[in-house]
């Protein structure tokens, strides 16, 4: 029977590979028949995945991939840049194992960009910046930033980045060949302008006034005085007011009103 960890694992893999949108629902029954296991289970995997920062639950709605806000898509990318440049930082030297490591994932990356399985490209350059902090040593910040990464890659989805993944691949290039070289410092400076790059090629607005919009809607209604020294409009004479005939339509029934309102309600809601 599958366990919970490896459902979460699979749903974190299919986020980082763009398979899951922000906001898509995750039901629970639909998962428990997928992978062949009970609803308490998928329950567990959704709840990791919740204090992980990955999915949210809504009483009423269920299940859903989260939709980061524009502060917390900040955040996940300083998030990034500290743990990151951390790492780079206090390392005093790469071993060949760990060299070796990072240019068979470099060579996969490579692979990837020639063909055409984008969910598998999108996986693995985000994938990269978790197997640098394995290769580093440090699992238990592999693993933060495999949730950051995922995180990252559906604030990528939801506000439409413009990074180019071949760009992506040699700028990792260009960090392993950093460390390769043992220039710790070079490599430090090009994994922080390989994130400021990633995110700024995000369509973020840029912070405004949070009541802009109701403040101009509720603004006060000019009207212009007639200018000084201009004629007075003449009166037009009012043209007899015609019959009308009853409509032959019966009118409205409270009930009918009552159904309009709630099916519009419906709607919105």
């Amino acid at each position: 029977m599958t366990t919970a960890t490896e459902i979460s694992n699979r749903i974190i893999e299919a986020v980082m590979a763009q398979k899951l949108a922000p906001g898509s629902r995750l039901g629970e029954q639909q998962l428990a028949m997928l992978f062949d296991c009970s609803r308490t289970i998928v329950r567990e995997a959704l709840t990791r995945l919740s204090t992980r920062g990955i999915v949210t639950v809504s009483a009423r709605r269920g299940w859903y991939v989260i939709e980061p806000s524009q502060d917390e898509a900040r955040e996940a990318f300083e998030a990034r840049r500290v743990i990151e440049l951390g790492l780079l930082h206090q390392l005093k030297v790469v071993d060949k194992a760990a060299l070796r490591q990072l240019k068979s994932h470099l060579q996969r990356e490579k692979a990837a960009l020639a063909g055409t399985d984008v969910g598998m490209r999108s996986f693995l350059l985000g994938d990269f910046h978790v197997c640098l902090a394995e290769c580093l040593g440090n699992s238990l910040l592999a693993d933060t930033l495999r949730d950051f990464t995922a995180r990252t890659t559906l604030i990528a989805m939801l506000y439409q980045s413009s990074h180019d993944a071949a760009q992506s691949c040699a700028d990792h290039v260009r960090i392993v060949e950093a460390l390769e070289a043992g220039d710790i410092a070079r490599a430090e400076a090009l994994m922080s302008e390989h994130i400021g790059t990633v995110q700024s090629a995000l369509r973020l607005q840029a912070s405004s006034d949070p009541l802009a919009g109701l403040r101009d809607a509720l603004a006060p209604v000019r009207k212009s005085p007639p200018s000084l020294g201009s004629a007075a409009p003449a009166k037009v004479p009012r043209a007899p007011k015609a019959r009308t005939r009853k409509s032959s339509l019966p009118p409205a029934s409270d009930k009918d009103a009552s159904t309009d309102a709630s099916t519009y309600l419906g709607a919105l809601l």
